[in-house]
C-alpha cells in the first residue's frame, strides 16, 4: 500500500430533459467502431480542439464531525470513519489537476441530501450531484426524487439495491416508477452491485427494455473483478453484452474495490480494454471513489493510474479524454461543469 498524500447547478427544465436526449442519441447513432470496436469516431474526435477537463464521475463527500454536529447530522449507525468533508475534497482536487465532479449522495446522511444540496449550490459549476433514491414502499420516494432534481437541481440518481425493502427488487412497482420518472426527466440511473452483478444483471435488463429512455450509469464496472474462473468469466461478458443497449455507460471507477492486485492496478488492464471495446471510450468514464481511494492508493494517484492503464492498452490520447471527462459532459449535455 502506498503512502497517501496528503462544486453546477442548473435549473431543471422539459426543455433540458429533451435537448439531453436528442443529443444523447444523437452522439450515439453518430459513433463509429473502428477495427477495434471503438465507439468514437475520427471525426467526434477532433470535434473539440479546446484541452479536455477531467471530470471526476463518482466520488462522495459527507460533513465534518463538527458539521455533523451543528447542522448535518449523519444517519444513526453510519458514522464514517473517514474524512470526506468539502474543504479535504478540494485540496485534493487541485493536488491532481481534476477540475470537477459528480457527486454521489453517501449513505452516511442517507436520504437527507442537505449537505450535498448546500456542496451544490456554493459550487455550481464545479459540482453535479446524484441523489439517492428512496424505495420506501409507499412511493414517497418518488416525489422526493422529482424534488431533488427539480428543486434542488440534482442530474442523476443512483439505485442502491441494497436499500429496497426485504424481498423486494428493483424492478416492483415503485423502482419502476422512479426509474421511468429519470427518464422523463432526462437524467441518468447509477446502479451499485456491491454484492455482485450476478444478483441484479435481470433487474437492470429488464429495466433497459422497458424504459429505454433512460440512460443507466454502472458504478465500478459492476464490481466485476479481473475474472479468474468460468464463472466469473461468465458474468464479465455479460456486463460486455450490456453494451447493446446504447443507454448504458460504465463508470472505470474506484478500481482498488475491482481490482485483485495494489496500485497500480495493473490487472485492470486487459478489462479497460475489453469495456472500451465493448462500449466505445465515449461510454466509459474515470472515477475514483472518494473519499475511500485516498487510503488506498491516494486521490492524485487513482486519477494516474487510469492514464497508466490507458498506455498499456494503447489507447489514443482522444480516447483517453472522452474517460476522463468527455464522456461526463456528453451525459449531461455540456451544460454542467462550466470551467
Amino acid at each position: 500500500m502506498m503512502a497517501v498524500r496528503l462544486p453546477l447547478v442548473l435549473r431543471l427544465s422539459i426543455p433540458f430533459g429533451h435537448h439531453f436526449k436528442k443529443r444523447q442519441w444523437a452522439a450515439i447513432s453518430n459513433s463509429k467502431r473502428n477495427s477495434r470496436k471503438l465507439g468514437v469516431s475520427k471525426a467526434e474526435m477532433a470535434a473539440d480542439s479546446e484541452p479536455s477537463k477531467v471530470i471526476d464521475s463518482h466520488l462522495h463527500v459527507w460533513a465534518s464531525p463538527q458539521e455533523a454536529a451543528e447542522k448535518y447530522p449523519y444517519f444513526p449507525g453510519q458514522e464514517p470513519t473517514l474524512p470526506g468533508h468539502i474543504d479535504f475534497l478540494l485540496e485534493c482536487m487541485e493536488e491532481a489537476g481534476v477540475d470537477g465532479a459528480l457527486i454521489v449522495q453517501p449513505i452516511n446522511h442517507e436520504f437527507d441530501h442537505s449537505y450535498v444540496t448546500s456542496v451544490l449550490k456554493k459550487y455550481p459549476s464545479k459540482f453535479v450531484g446524484c441523489c439517492l433514491a428512496n424505495p420506501a414502499e409507499d412511493g414517497s420516494g418518488i416525489n422526493q426524487l422529482e424534488n431533488l432534481i427539480l428543486k434542488d437541481g440534482y442530474r442523476a440518481v443512483r439505485f442502491n439495491p441494497y436499500l429496497w425493502p426485504p424481498g423486494q427488487l428493483m424492478t416492483n412497482e415503485v423502482g419502476k416508477a422512479m426509474f421511468s420518472k429519470a427518464g422523463e426527466l432526462g437524467v441518468p440511473v447509477g446502479f451499485m452491485c456491491m454484492k455482485g452483478l450476478n444478483l441484479h444483471l435481470t433487474e437492470i435488463e429488464q429495466l433497459c427494455k422497458d424504459f429505454p429512455s433512460t440512460v443507466v450509469l454502472l458504478d465500478h464496472l459492476a464490481f466485476c473483478k479481473p475474472p479468474i474462473n468460468d464463472e466469473e468469466q461468465q458474468l464479465f461478458h455479460e456486463l460486455l453484452k450490456l453494451s447493446r443497449f446504447p443507454q448504458v455507460y460504465v463508470k472505470f471507477s474506484a478500481l482498488f474495490r475491482v481490482s485483485r492486485n495494489p496500485y497500480p492496478y495493473e490487472d485492470l488492464s486487459d478489462i479497460l480494454s475489453k469495456v472500451v471495446s465493448s462500449y466505445g471510450a465515449n461510454r466509459v468514464m474515470w472515477g475514483s471513489d472518494f473519499p475511500y481511494v485516498v487510503s488506498e492508493c491516494g486521490y492524485k494517484e487513482a486519477k494516474e493510474a487510469v492514464r497508466q492503464l490507458a498506455q498499456q492498452v494503447h489507447l489514443s490520447s482522444s480516447e483517453l479524454q472522452w474517460i476522463m471527462g468527455k464522456t461526463v459532459k456528453q451525459i449531461f449535455n455540456n451544460q454542467c461543469f462550466s470551467l
